[in-house]
């Protein structure tokens, strides 16, 4: 699936630069170059980037499995991932793991779900028979990283506020939802796929227990200014990650864990690691910066404006796709997009809104396949990639949805 996923990208670039050529614009040549050596940099900086947090989280996961704390994140959603993941069998420190991951992406710690989300993968490919081949527990947790809940998207907060939203936080809710919608359909999408029975007493006990978690939430939240909800998810997220971090070290030293060379293990395997990711970094962003500088993306969206007026549909929606179209793709890119929409047209207008919900509701598929999978060295991804990608479809229409019940 990659290997014709990334032909078809070069395909898409080339195509876009002879329609550009063909009118004359001679200067695509010139930004398609200047993408090809930019992306390389990019690769090899995030992957430098990398180095140090990986180390440090992947230290911290080694200490914390001899302590046995991680045992105990595992014990409390092995019932449910058990029958997510029904491969992996009872007791596997992957439960741990992937617990973490999990909780760090649902709480917005960008930093901690990365190295936490790679150590799952190396827990899960430890159950692999065919070690270039993704696993149906690999793939349903790489769907569950580009469509997780995040209960809190601060900085798309932020970013409201710092083009004068009157409201920044309005949109809270919208993001919720349709990130929410995303979870849930590629969950059910890749149980289709592996034929996953969602409907027994556990998957629906865990899910009545979520939802009045996240309701309660959403009610508390509900009271707080914006500003007010920004200080409780930074002093929540980094209060969890302090917590963690001690508990590692001070039980560890407790049951008489060489606490030093346990760390300085798993660092090292940190370090290789992110070293490792820079080809599979690499091949994406290349891939998607001539995507970008070729103006293939552009084209699309033209074709679907023009689809939407030749139905007579509100095309309001269309002013912040470019938004939904980069965001599977680039993170950065998209964020650029949400920006220059507000900027456009407003940061309240229904363009502005519907990009900031966009960006907060959906994950860069891409990049996540990319740095998840190459971090093991999986090169079939089988039914991964489209599982994400159908996740990513029902968050953006979803967004468009919602947008338009709250501000159509």
């Amino acid at each position: 699936m990659l290997n014709r996923v990334w032909f078809a990208f070069f395909v898409a670039a080339l195509v876009a630069i002879s329609i550009s050529l063909f009118q004359g614009q001679w200067q695509i040549l010139s930004a398609v170059v200047d993408a090809l050596f930019t992306s390389a940099k990019l690769a090899a900086e995030i992957a430098l980037g990398l180095i140090g947090v990986l180390s440090l989280w992947m230290g911290l996961m080694r200490v914390g499995e001899k302590a046995g704390v991680v045992g105990v994140f595992a014990r409390l959603f092995e019932p449910l991932l058990s029958r997510l993941m029904p491969e992996v069998p009872r007791g596997h420190p992957a439960f741990g793991s992937v617990t973490m991951n999990l909780t760090a992406n649902v709480l917005g710690l960008d930093n901690a779900a990365t190295p936490l989300g790679l150590k799952a993968m190396q827990d899960l490919q430890s159950l692999n028979p065919v070690k270039s081949v993704a696993t149906n527990a690999q793939i349903l947790f790489l769907v569950l990283n580009t469509s997780s809940v995040t209960l809190v998207p601060v900085t798309v907060f932020l970013y409201r506020a710092q083009q004068g939203a009157e409201s920044p936080a309005d949109i809270f809710l919208p993001i919720l939802l349709a990130t929410t919608a995303s979870t849930l359909v590629g969950v059910l999408v890749v149980a289709i796929y592996q034929r996953i029975s969602l409907l027994n007493s556990v998957l629906l006990g865990y899910g009545a227990l979520m939802l009045a978690a996240v309701s309660a939430l959403v009610f508390y939240l509900g009271t707080l200014t914006v500003t007010a909800i920004g200080e409780f998810s930074t002093a929540l997220g980094n209060g969890i990650l302090v917590l963690l971090i001690f508990s590692f070290i001070l039980v560890a030293g407790l049951r008489k864990v060489a606490v030093y060379d346990e760390f300085v293990g798993g660092a090292k395997d940190g370090f290789t690691q992110a070293v490792q990711l820079i080809p599979y970094l690499l091949a994406m962003l290349l891939a998607i910066a001539l995507l970008r500088a070729s103006g293939a993306l552009d084209y699309l969206l033209g074709v679907i404006a023009a689809l939407v007026n030749l139905l007579g549909g509100d095309t309001r929606f269309v002013d912040a796709l470019p938004t939904a179209l980069m965001k599977p793709f680039s993170g950065s890119g998209a964020r650029a997009m949400m920006l220059e929409t507000m900027q456009h047209y407003g940061v309240d207008s229904f363009a502005g809104r519907l990009a900031a919900v966009v960006q907060g509701s959906t994950e860069t598929t891409f990049y996540v396949l990319a740095v998840y999978f190459g971090a093991v060295g999986i090169r079939n991804g089988r039914h991964a990639l489209v599982c994400g990608l159908t996740a990513d479809l029902a968050g953006i229409c979803a967004a468009i949805w919602v947008c338009y019940q709250f501000y159509g």
